[in-house]
C-alpha cells in the first residue's frame, strides 16, 4: 500500500515541476504542519491557547523542537508538551506518511485555486482516511495570498533603479462563466548596486494604455524612481503609458522582438540574409557608428525591401536607445531577453493548471514563482551588472545634460 502510495506521489511530483516545486512550498508546509498539530492539540484538551473553557482536560506546558525530513525538504516543528501525561501528534506516526500527503495536498490547492474537493480526495488516497477540512485548506491558501500581497505591496524607495523591464504574457482564465485571456503583466529592475529585483505583477483583462498606466504609477506610488530606461516590447499603449509615467526616461524597444517583427515581412528566402545585415547594426562600438550604420542598412535594403528600411528608420530612435548608455551594459539592456526567461517559467508552471478558476489565482502562483525568483536574487552572489559599471549610468546622463545645455546656449556678445 505504502508503495502505492509513493507512486502517486511521484506522478504528481512529475507533473508539478519535480525538484523545482520543493523550494516553493518548503516554508509553506512547515507553517501547514505546526497548524495543524497546534489544532489537533486544541482538540484534544478542549481549549486553544489562553482560552477557558468547561472541557478542558489538559494545559500546555511548553514544548520541544523536532525537525522533520519532507519531499519539500527538512522543516522544523515545535511539538508541544501537556502537564498531564503526553501529546504526540498523530499526523506524524510512522507509516501515516501524512507528510507526504500534506505536501501533495499544499501543491494541489495551490495550482488549483480552491479546489477542496480534488485535495480532499487526494489526501483519502494516500491514506489519510480522515481527510482535510475545507477550512484547514483555505487558510493555507490565505496564508500565501497574504505573502504575495506583502512582496506586491513592498516599498521600492530602499534605492534607484535606472533600469525597468517590463513584459506581458497570457493564461487562460475564466471571466463571467466563460474562460478567456488573461494578461499577466510583470515588472523587473536593475538597482543602482547592480541587483536585480522584481518589482511587481498585475492581471488584466488586455495590455492597453489605461491598464499599462495605471500599473506603471502603482509601481511609482510604491516608491519606484531614478529610471532612466524603459525596456520592453511594443505593446499597444505600453509606449504611451511610459511617457506619461516616467517623464524624462528613455524606451527601448526589445531588438529580439523587433527582429521578429522586421522578419516576418521578409519572404523566407531572403530572412538570413536581412537577419545578418541587421545585426551588424548592433555590432558597432559606438552610438554614432550605430545610428549611422542603421541608415546605411535602411539605404542597402531600400531597393528589394522597402517596407523593411521604412520599418529601421521609424524605429531608429526605439531600437538604439541602449547605445546611449554604457557600453558594458548594452548586452543587457538592448532586450527583454532576462525577462523572457522569467516568463518561460511563469508558463511552465502555469500549463499544469490549464485554466484557473479565476485572477486571485493566478496572482497566487505568479506570484510565488516571482517571489522566488526574487529571493534567489537577492541571496546569489553575482550582481547582474557591476556596482562600477552603474555609477556610470549617472555621469553618462551629466554629459548628455550638459551636451544639451551647451548646445542650446545663446552665443557670447561679441
Amino acid at each position: 500500500m505504502a508503495q502505492s502510495h509513493d507512486a502517486r506521489l511521484a506522478e504528481l511530483v512529475a507533473e508539478l515541476g519535480g525538484e523545482e516545486v520543493r523550494f516553493l512550498f518548503r516554508d509553506l508546509v512547515q507553517r501547514a504542519l505546526q497548524e495543524l498539530i497546534d489544532a489537533e492539540l486544541t482538540e484534544a484538551i478542549g481549549a486553544g491557547p489562553h482560552e477557558r473553557t468547561d472541557t478542558r482536560t489538559n494545559q500546555r506546558n511548553g514544548g520541544r523542537s523536532r525537525v522533520l525530513s519532507t519531499p519539500a525538504g527538512d522543516v522544523e516543528l515545535r511539538i508541544p508538551k501537556v502537564r498531564e501525561g503526553a501529546f504526540f501528534p498523530s499526523l506524524l506516526e510512522p507509516r501515516r506518511r501524512v507528510d507526504r500527503a500534506l505536501w501533495a495536498v499544499i501543491m494541489t490547492a495551490y495550482v488549483t485555486g480552491t479546489s477542496t474537493r480534488k485535495v480532499d480526495d487526494l489526501v483519502r488516497a494516500l491514506g489519510v482516511e480522515s481527510g482535510i477540512s475545507r477550512s484547514t485548506v483555505s487558510r493555507i491558501c490565505e496564508q500565501l495570498d497574504t505573502e504575495v500581497a506583502a512582496f506586491r505591496d513592498r516599498s521600492l524607495d530602499h534605492i534607484e533603479f535606472p533600469y525597468v523591464f517590463v513584459d506581458a504574457t497570457y493564461l487562460h482564465g475564466r471571466r463571467d462563466h466563460r474562460v478567456v485571456s488573461r494578461a499577466v503583466v510583470v515588472a523587473t529592475g536593475v538597482a543602482d548596486d547592480g541587483n536585480r529585483e522584481v518589482l511587481d505583477l498585475d492581471v488584466g483583462d488586455s495590455e492597453d494604455e489605461v491598464f499599462w498606466t495605471t500599473f506603471l504609477r502603482r509601481l511609482r506610488q510604491r516608491g519606484l524612481h531614478g529610471v532612466v530606461l524603459v525596456i520592453s516590447d511594443a505593446h499597444t499603449g505600453l509606449k504611451t503609458a511610459i511617457r506619461k509615467t516616467f517623464s524624462g526616461a528613455a524606451w527601448q524597444r526589445c531588438r529580439v522582438h523587433f527582429m521578429r517583427n522586421l522578419l516576418a515581412r521578409v519572404p523566407k528566402g531572403h530572412a538570413e540574409m536581412v537577419a545578418a545585415t541587421v545585426r551588424t547594426i548592433f555590432a558597432q562600438p559606438d552610438p554614432s557608428s550605430t545610428r549611422t550604420q542603421l541608415r546605411l542598412v535602411a539605404d542597402m535594403l531600400r531597393e528589394r525591401h522597402p517596407v523593411v528600411s521604412d520599418l529601421l528608420l521609424d524605429a531608429e530612435a526605439d531600437v538604439t536607445a541602449y547605445a546611449g548608455f554604457p557600453h558594458a551594459h548594452w548586452k543587457k539592456i538592448w532586450s527583454t531577453n532576462p525577462l523572457e526567461r522569467l516568463m518561460r517559467e511563469i508558463k511552465r508552471r502555469a500549463d499544469v493548471v490549464g485554466i484557473f478558476p479565476d485572477d486571485p489565482s493566478i496572482l497566487r502562483l505568479v506570484g510565488s514563482v516571482l517571489a522566488e525568483q526574487h529571493d534567489e536574487w537577492q541571496v546569489s552572489d553575482r550582481r547582474y551588472l557591476s556596482e562600477e559599471s552603474m555609477a556610470l549610468i549617472h555621469t553618462t546622463n551629466q554629459d548628455q545634460a550638459d551636451k544639451e545645455v551647451n548646445q542650446h546656449q545663446l552665443p557670447a556678445a561679441g
